[in-house]
């Protein structure tokens, strides 16, 4: 496995794959796919879009990732079950609970192919202000989020959906949303182990097979490049935290990359700095940052060893997870999403919130 579309997540523009798609998947080896609400009409039609995906594979199944969070970040609606937003989960004060509830979204997510859930959130909401993390988060105190964190992970990972830890170095006492600015924390390296950083131990420590880095400047680590580009802040977690497993970029389309960095040399830059695979909503985007990261390797600007250990990280992660590939068969789908068992622990679980 030596595809440099091995580094790849890129968006689809619908329902059921394009040839250009097909053609771009295929011939590029592409590591794999994010999928929104733009791609979803219910769960046997969400199968289907997922089998064509993976007939485009090549040595190992593609990557079908999602961010499946509950509250109001969920792309797949009707069908699916729907969970109250992770602050109103810690509510409830017992992480079994969320393991549970992690486990169903895990059971819903696998029965349609999905195999990689963008998340849990680990950042702490320690700004009032911050809306674009918010109730998102399970709450305001590290101790508080490493508990439901921990059960999280577990709880999707023992349903085969693999979780990700996000978004790194915390995304939770920022104002701006990185969607639109380059949001900028002035915390030094001891404030941010005080707190930022306790949830992302955990998930290390629960085995989290994803970290995703942040578009965020947080002067205690690097001044000058926000993390999801910085070497510094990728160092922390694999020295400093002992992270082996696979680091992702955020949605490198957000403005507070693109208005600084072109895409091609965004790409280039997040890879050099130690990220596993850059991701990317449109694929046009996705098809410049590959080009831009096939020439860095042309001209030595990604040096072979670092190409290297990106692709036996990513191989190493497929072949642990994915040892045999099934299609899914179409009609176990709905006897499997959004079951009856499933809206009656929902109910129960807003008893224990309210």
């Amino acid at each position: 496995m030596n595809s440099i579309g091995q580094l790849i997540f890129t968006g689809l523009s619908g329902t059921s794959l394009t040839d250009d798609e097909r053609e771009f998947l295929e011939s590029e080896d592409i590591g794999g796919v994010i999928l929104f609400s733009k791609n979803y009409e219910n769960p046997a039609q969400l199968a289907e879009l997922v089998n064509s995906i993976q007939q485009c594979r090549r040595e190992y199944p593609l990557f079908i990732a999602v961010d499946h969070e509950g509250g109001r970040v969920i792309r797949f609606k009707s069908g699916f079950t729907q969970f109250p937003p992770m602050h109103d989960i810690s509510l409830t004060e017992s992480p079994k609970q969320c393991f549970h509830v992690h486990k169903i979204m895990a059971d819903e997510l696998a029965a349609c192919g999905v195999n990689v859930n963008l998340a849990p959130v680990c950042d702490v909401w320690t700004n009032d202000k911050n809306k674009v993390i918010g109730d998102r988060a399970f709450g305001k105190d590290p101790e508080t989020v490493s508990k439901f964190v921990s059960s999280a992970i577990r709880g999707l990972q023992t349903g085969n959906v693999l979780a990700c830890a996000k978004h790194f170095p915390g995304h939770g006492d920022t104002v701006l949303d990185s969607h639109f600015d380059l949001p900028k924390v002035s915390k030094s390296l001891d404030e941010l182990r005080d707190v930022e950083f306790i949830p992302f131990v955990k998930a290390v420590k629960s085995r989290v097979e994803f970290v995703m880095m942040a578009h965020i400047i947080v002067e205690g680590i690097d001044p000058k490049l926000p993390c999801s580009l910085s070497e510094k802040a990728h160092q922390i977690l694999r020295d400093e935290m002992k992270y082996s497993k696979l680091i992702i970029s955020d949605d490198m389309q957000m403005q507070a990359i693109t208005n600084h960095y072109g895409v091609e040399e965004a790409a280039v830059m997040a890879i050099n700095a130690g990220s596993d695979i850059v991701e990317y909503r449109d694929m046009e985007f996705a098809k410049k940052a590959l080009e831009g990261l096939k020439e860095a390797v042309k001209t030595k600007k990604i040096k072979n060893a670092v190409l290297t250990e990106r692709l036996q990280n990513i191989q190493r992660s497929k072949k642990g997870y994915f040892k045999e590939y099934k299609p899914i068969y179409i009609p176990d789908v709905a006897k499997k999403v959004g079951t009856s068992s499933s809206k009656t622990f929902v109910e129960e679980l807003a008893k224990l919130i309210s």
